[in-house]
């Protein structure tokens, strides 16, 4: 599977940086938690972590966090203590920048990146007029409600691999954030068992006054798992539809310059959607009942082109004739 947009982990480890600076010391676990991510991503975003720094890059001027065991140890950055020298356009620019990295997951509204934001916006002026706009899916202050009280959930939920709409009940375990978007995992009655949701692909949503014991889950590794009774289907994709395993959480390789992958579905209307965009360079290899599917939706949507450009015998839905 390909790895997560650099942009969402770098925003990540900036606000990483002084949260553990503040705390110097914290499990694993608890970092992983606070981020919305699993405990391999957040060891490996500590290893990462000695590699930011200030120019010229050198000793002194480098994280300094390391793995005690089960523990984070943040030691003191000296330049993270001394007060920069910047620009009145220098300081819009972090404080614009600063105020985006509020939204990802981890920042607190009075952690030390919001407190050193609130010291800058005061020095810039009263900061009228400055709005960073961070789209967040409307139900996600909600469903986050809802993990922490342990509340039940009616939503009314799209799904694109099915390309249709259930209405469910869901008891939430954690809400986390993968390659830029949120997602729920929660135990779903309609299907029996837990299932992931994005949440900007919940369209109702209401309690049911129902309530349980909170599970505070750790985040899974994976997004997408359709169950058992998913069908696993093999792609073999032209380079050019790399973009394909950008956007999805699809597991992957390139052989002999084509893409091979592997992706397990419960129905084809989101297959049949791909299929149409990525062209004729895309085939199905398996399951073999799907080898045609490219080709059958094509000549479907080709006959519907036709069936609605060809007019009526009788002229009955010929437009009117201009006024007389």
């Amino acid at each position: 599977m390909p790895p997560a947009p650099a942009t969402e982990r770098l925003n990540r480890l900036l606000v990483m940086v002084p949260w553990l600076t503040a705390r110097q010391r914290v499990p694993v676990g608890e970092l992983a938690a606070a981020f919305g991510i699993t405990r391999n991503q957040a060891e490996a975003d500590v290893l990462l972590m000695g590699m930011l720094g200030v120019p010229p890059y050198t000793g002194g001027c480098l994280v300094e966090v390391t793995l005690d065991e089960d523990d984070v140890v943040a030691f003191p950055q000296p330049y993270l203590s001394r007060p920069p020298r910047l620009t009145a356009a220098e300081g819009f620019t972090l404080l614009t920048a600063g105020q985006a990295l509020l939204g990802v997951p981890g920042a607190e509204p009075d952690g030390p990146l919001a407190r050193a934001l609130r010291k800058l916006q005061t020095v810039l002026g009263d900061g009228r007029g400055l709005a960073v706009d961070l789209q967040s899916p409307t139900y996600l202050a909600d469903v986050r409600r809802a993990v922490e009280d342990g509340r039940a959930l009616q939503i009314r939920y799209y799904a694109a691999w099915r390309d249709g709409v259930t209405d469910r009940v869901v008891e939430p375990h954690v809400a986390f954030q993968r390659r830029g978007r949120w997602y729920l995992a929660a135990h779903c009655h309609l299907r029996g068992g837990v299932r992931r949701f994005r949440v900007d692909r919940i369209q109702q949503l209401e309690e049911t006054g129902e309530r349980f014991e909170p599970v505070r889950a750790p985040p899974p590794e994976g997004i997408f798992d359709p169950g058992d009774d998913a069908v696993h289907v093999v792609l073999r994709l032209p380079v050019s539809a790399r973009w394909v395993v950008e956007a999805y959480p699809l597991e992957w390789e390139e052989v002999d310059g084509r893409l091979i992958v592997h992706v397990r579905l419960l129905g084809t209307a989101w297959l049949e959607r791909l299929l149409l965009r990525v062209g004729p360079g895309a085939e199905v290899l398996e399951p073999p009942e799907l080898r045609d599917l490219g080709t059958a939706v094509a000549r479907r949507l080709l006959a519907a082109y036709v069936l609605e450009a060809v007019p009526a015998a009788d002229g009955a839905d010929q437009p009117a004739g201009p006024a007389t």
